[in-house]
């Protein structure tokens, strides 16, 4: 997993030398050049599971082993065949990238840095006051813990997900990032308020006068319903695709990786309803599920529920890619301290009964309980931890940042080989007592590669579109003038980072580049792709892991391309690499 920096430094000096030569390429067809060393991805999958380990006092515990632990999956005991305790997943100091050379290789994570750290803020799921005061937080954290030198990147979730500052660990550089961030109201309009009597103590009577004030309600109510289900389900939609997107950018980085996510709400947990476990199994690692869940959490009204019926195989999915890229998610209630009465100080013009605003506040009180629920259960899942029911937002900043101390790094290769898409649970023991163990609680056995009607293109234009480089598969790369009006355009693939499949005493590998040109206003100008499917023996397998895949690429350059993006998809899993530079960098 970890990187090998004489290695890189020579894949930089190896391609560009054979860009100025003649370049052995891959046309498809052959192997070249160096690439850095992390993981080889067969058709054996490793399952890397992350263990926080403090004692009573929530202090980390050091200097454990690997025989310490125990990881059962499934009840199955499994051999640990790799180990990293705290620290050891960032001992090797990342370079910048040469002049003249396009990479996905990050940046800014090095010995000292510790684990990677994402600040996103969610304005898809958060009303104006609540980005306002998180945008505030986020800038009193940096003043004041912004000199560790911890890698943090700042990241917003609007109807997509937008980078406004890469990993750094400069306070000036991040605060001026955070200081861009603009509060703005949702782009779907906010959950429908419980219908209240509006003054009418007694109800609204009887005869032809109540059964039309009936109607009316009943006809107002199955408009919110419908209203606040399809909000639901885009907000939905919005928050599986920003998961999907921070697998992608995250996924090259080593060890874990901490996503702390500053919200008001989540709309689902990480765990469909059709999932393969019994209530109890999971109602004994997740506490807001099942019977402690209200209705606000799985559904409002009928469309909600078949929405999130409709989207189970793309939250398995999302669950999935978060944990084969070690990312945990630290959920953090925007609304801090509730008493259930905020939203009708927001409804001017109301005239309440001690009914009307009972019901209210029980209303109130029992969403924010779903809400926090929802937000405990996704940070189980992926073995962050909930900061709710807390006005100070930057403390729940440091909790994640803090855990890197005691975070200890294990994987197996499972005994089960058949990948289903069924859950899977984990649990890990330690051999000594007065500990405490935090995890994610199991996963998805899911083979992207079984399912043939997957579009990974979609995908593919969905990272070309991000504002930071995707790093599932790490790539460089090198664009220049060739003939008048044309470019060639070189990819060095890490063989490390594609899966190779067994094959006839071979290894077959799947792969598809891209290469897209854009003018200064950000109008494509054209997008060239190709694919290389093909076996390679033993012999030349090697080759490719000890010296990359080298790919050229033509196009055309027209007048006025300037931006360059380029993509590489691994075809079998639906890993992605992006990089992006100017013409001639």
């Amino acid at each position: 997993m970890l990187r090998n920096l004489s290695l890189r430094i020579l894949l930089t000096s190896a391609l560009i030398l054979n860009l100025a030569v003649s370049p052995t390429i891959l046309s498809a067809q052959e192997a070249p050049a160096d690439v850095p060393a992390i993981t080889i991805r067969t058709n054996t999958r490793l399952v890397l599971v992350d263990v926080v380990v403090t004692d009573k006092k929530g202090q980390p515990v050091t200097g454990l082993k690997a025989e310490n632990f125990i990881v059962d999956e499934n009840g199955k005991k499994q051999k640990i065949s790799v180990f990293a305790a705290p620290g050891a997943q960032t001992a090797v100091k990342s370079t910048p990238t040469p002049v003249g050379i396009l990479s996905n290789h990050p940046e800014h994570v090095g010995p000292s840095a510790g684990v990677p750290t994402v600040l996103l803020l969610d304005a898809c799921n958060s009303p104006f006051k609540d980005q306002s005061y998180a945008r505030s937080q986020m800038l009193k954290y940096v003043v004041e813990q912004g000199q560790n030198g911890h890698p943090l990147a700042v990241l917003t979730l609007t109807d997509r997900v937008r980078v406004l500052q890469q990993f750094t660990n400069d306070p000036q550089v991040l605060t001026t990032a955070i200081k861009k961030v603009r509060p703005q109201e949702q782009i779907l309009q906010g959950a429908a308020p419980v219908p209240e009597s509006h003054g009418i103590a007694n109800g609204p009577g009887t005869g032809a006068a109540a059964v039309a004030v009936q109607s009316a309600m009943a006809a107002a109510q199955q408009f919110a319903d419908m209203q606040v289900g399809y909000n639901l389900e885009r907000r939905t939609t919005i928050t599986i695709e920003a998961m999907k997107a921070l697998s992608r950018i995250l996924g090259g980085l080593p060890g874990r990786k901490n996503v702390v996510w500053l919200t008001a709400s989540l709309p689902f947990d990480l765990i469909p309803e059709d999932r393969n476990v019994s209530d109890a199994e999971l109602l004994a690692d997740l506490p807001g599920q099942g019977r402690q869940r209200s209705v606000t959490v799985n559904a409002a009204g009928s469309y909600a529920a078949e929405a999130r019926q409709l989207h189970g195989q793309e939250i398995k999915e999302a669950e999935a890619e978060l944990a084969s890229t070690n990312i945990a998610i630290y959920p953090v209630d925007l609304t801090g301290l509730m008493s259930g009465m905020e939203s009708s100080a927001t409804q001017q013009g109301s005239v309440f009964n001690d009914t009307a605003i009972t019901d209210r506040v029980i209303s109130g009180l029992n969403a924010q309980q779903s809400s926090q629920g929802t937000m405990r259960e996704v940070a189980l899942q992926t073995g962050g931890k909930a900061y709710i029911n807390q006005n100070e937002i930057k403390d729940g900043i440091t909790l994640a940042v803090s855990d890197e101390k005691a975070s200890y790094t294990l994987g197996y290769y499972p005994e089960n080989k058949k990948w289903d898409g069924k859950f899977r649970s984990l649990k890990v023991k330690l051999d000594q007592g007065d500990t405490q163990l935090r995890y994610r609680k199991g996963f998805f056995a899911l083979d992207p590669g079984q399912d043939k009607k997957v579009n990974f293109e979609q995908d593919v234009a969905a990272a070309l579109e991000m504002g930071a480089p995707a790093t599932q598969v790490s790539f460089m790369a090198q664009a220049k003038p060739t003939d008048p009006g044309k470019m060639r355009v070189v990819f060095l693939v890490d063989a490390h980072t594609l899966t190779a499949e067994d094959a006839g005493g071979g290894r077959k590998m799947n792969i598809s580049l891209y290469a897209s040109l854009y003018s200064a206003d950000g109008k494509n100008l054209g997008t060239r792709s190709l694919k290389v499917d093909r076996t390679f023996d033993a012999a030349t397998y090697q080759q490719l892991l000890d010296k990359g895949m080298m790919v050229p690429l033509d196009m055309d350059l027209p007048s006025g391309g300037q931006n360059l993006r380029l993509a590489v998809l691994d075809n079998k899993t639906g890993f992605i690499g992006t990089a992006s530079g100017t013409v001639g960098q």
